[in-house]
């Protein structure tokens, strides 16, 4: 009997399977802290205790993509171990925050597989589930993964493809209980907008870049514990068709949503991934921008204090400006992603309200 796990090949996945994930993880101060130095993220409400207390909450929160990469990275074993490259998810909601010293453990159900043409690899969908030590639900997603096949010769399966969630609906948005605006203050964060100043079609550009680093993209992927080949083992990607690791695209996330905070300071939180792609790869080196669309704005029930802001956070790498960059392009008749574009996510974030 084998003591070693090699993962997951395409073929080993069966539809309505439940993955129950290995090694529980508690977060804790020292993680959220690395977790700011790997990314340069500075939204106070992860940094500052008292800052957190003052809007309602027990002490500073865990940062909301933080705890997706710790759930996620619980995922890789069972899920995305042999992955080619994870391609999106949808339908994720951020449902109780989480404080230092809290557990998260994940559990995945398969609903969907679909062998690509070449015969040789296959995408597989998961809806993954991550819970906390008190049995809570923290968060929920799809996500959608390449891997590679075990044999390309074996018979091609039956293709069930799952209808997602092309949206999270206002209604459905979850702010946290705790959260309470009466005594908010902007200085924290050093912002000076709040929901009633951001307007549906207005671009911002976060003007800053973050050069990626491969020895703080290791250390990423080694805090979330995320083992997929594809990042970790350069002996096994020198035959692919890049020739070298790619950046886990959650890394991506995490600092194109740091680079975000220049425009978008006082933002409480991401209430839902209405969808994301990762476009393209990026590797060490690359330099990353991005810059934020605002494609809606919704009041939340009878809060007074706090609105939605569904925005679209673009990144991109290796362009001296992403003020004009488009999004898309035309090519071959169709629209297609700029070059330059490697990450399209679709998200609700909370805001203040002016108040009085």
């Amino acid at each position: 009997m084998a003591k070693t796990n090699p993962g997951r090949f395409f073929e080993d996945f069966q539809i309505g399977a439940e993955l129950v994930h290995a090694v529980p993880r508690t977060i804790t101060e020292g993680d959220q802290s690395l977790y700011v130095a790997l990314t340069g993220d500075r939204f106070p409400l992860h940094c500052s205790a008292e800052y957190a207390r003052s809007l309602g909450y027990r002490r500073e929160t865990v940062n909301d993509l933080l705890v997706f990469h710790m759930v996620f990275g619980k995922t890789v074993t069972d899920v995305s171990l042999n992955a080619v490259a994870n391609l999106g998810y949808a339908g994720l909601r951020f449902l109780s925050p989480v404080y230092p010293g809290d557990t998260v453990r994940a559990v995945s159900k398969v609903v969907g597989k679909k062998e690509n043409s070449s015969g040789e690899t296959g995408i597989v969908w998961v809806r993954t589930t991550g819970v906390n030590q008190h049995g809570e639900i923290v968060l929920e997603y799809y996500r959608w993964v390449m891997v590679h096949k075990r044999d390309a010769a074996s018979p091609k399966c039956e293709d069930v493809v799952p209808e997602l969630p092309k949206e999270v609906r206002a209604q459905d948005l979850v702010v946290p209980e705790a959260l309470s605006l009466r005594a908010y203050e902007p200085w924290p964060s050093g912002g000076a907008s709040f929901f009633d100043d951001y307007e549906v079609g207005e671009r911002i550009d976060h003007v800053d870049g973050m050069t990626l680093e491969e020895s703080d993209h290791m250390l990423a992927t080694r805090l979330y514990q995320n083992t997929a080949k594809v990042h970790f083992d350069v002996y096994a990607m020198k035959d692919s068709r890049f020739g070298k690791r790619l950046i886990y695209g959650g890394h991506v996330i995490s600092l194109c949503r740091a680079l975000s905070f220049n425009g978008l300071e006082n933002t409480l939180g991401i209430l839902a991934f209405n969808g994301g792609q990762h476009v393209s790869p990026t590797f060490a080196g690359d330099t990353l921008y991005a810059w934020t669309e605002v494609l809606d704005k919704q009041t939340l029930g009878d809060r007074a204090d706090v609105g939605a802001l569904r925005v679209r956070l673009v990144g991109a790498k290796n362009v001296p400006t992403t003020a004009d960059l488009p999004r898309q392009v035309e090519k071959d008749g169709k629209k297609r992603h700029h070059p330059s574009v490697v990450l399209d996510m679709d998200l609700w974030i909370a805001m203040p309200r002016r108040q009085g």
